[in-house]
């Protein structure tokens, strides 16, 4: 191994470990809590080490943002290869959205708070940029999935597809509000669950 392509992958594990780090205090303390002599301390770097490879604490939480929505994305990605009905396939999007979130509570106020609050957040454009396409990635299986149940005719051809995807979307993210900050976390997952079932059943009927 050459010594840039040594440092390379030095750089690369340090990123990785501030990351790591970030990602732990956010999801325990909650992001304002968090300092970034902490993230450096648990790092096991130096503060100015943070600075050569992130501008600010923002940026170290929109990173861990993109990098978990991603993630989420890859996993809803394989729903569109399989042969179920698109009423099956919006259920079990909509399980793997809550166990998303429901693993890491905190998750959901940072991308809650990143989607209410954008220009707070003083990233660069780029890295805005990247978040939004991502976003969007997952709001438009949303669409393909009602595209499948069109073309079987499980859907009506009526339907405006863009404003259902994001009208399911809302729904999945208001359900979760109610309850994943509230309530005895025992019975959480189950009243999440069932509350989206029900209205996902309410909502599949106006679509045929």
């Amino acid at each position: 191994m050459g010594l840039l392509e040594r440092r390379g992958k030095e750089k690369d594990s340090r990123k990785k470990l501030i990351l790591k780090s970030a990602r732990t205090l956010f999801f325990k303390k909650g992001f304002s809590q968090v300092t970034v002599d902490e993230i450096a301390k648990l790092s096991e770097l130096g503060k100015g080490s943070i600075y050569l490879y992130f501008n600010s604490k923002e940026e170290i939480y929109a990173q861990i943002l993109l990098n978990d929505i991603d993630n989420f994305n890859q996993q809803v990605s394989v729903l569109l290869n399989k042969k179920s009905s698109a009423a099956a396939l919006l259920v079990e999007f909509s399980c793997i959205y809550v166990d998303f979130f429901l693993n890491e509570g905190e998750l959901f106020r940072i991308l809650m708070t990143y989607m209410l609050q954008p220009a707070k957040m003083n990233l660069t454009k780029e890295l805005n940029s990247q978040i939004l396409t991502a976003n969007a990635r997952s709001i438009d299986v949303i669409g393909k999935i009602l595209q499948l149940g069109v073309e079987s005719e499980e859907f009506s051809e009526s339907i405006n597809l863009k404003q259902n995807q994001n009208a399911i979307w809302g729904l999945f993210n208001g359900i979760i509000s109610l309850y994943i900050f509230s309530g005895s976390q025992i019975k959480r997952r189950d009243r999440i669950y069932s509350t989206i079932k029900l209205a996902l059943e309410i909502f599949i009927k106006g679509l045929k």
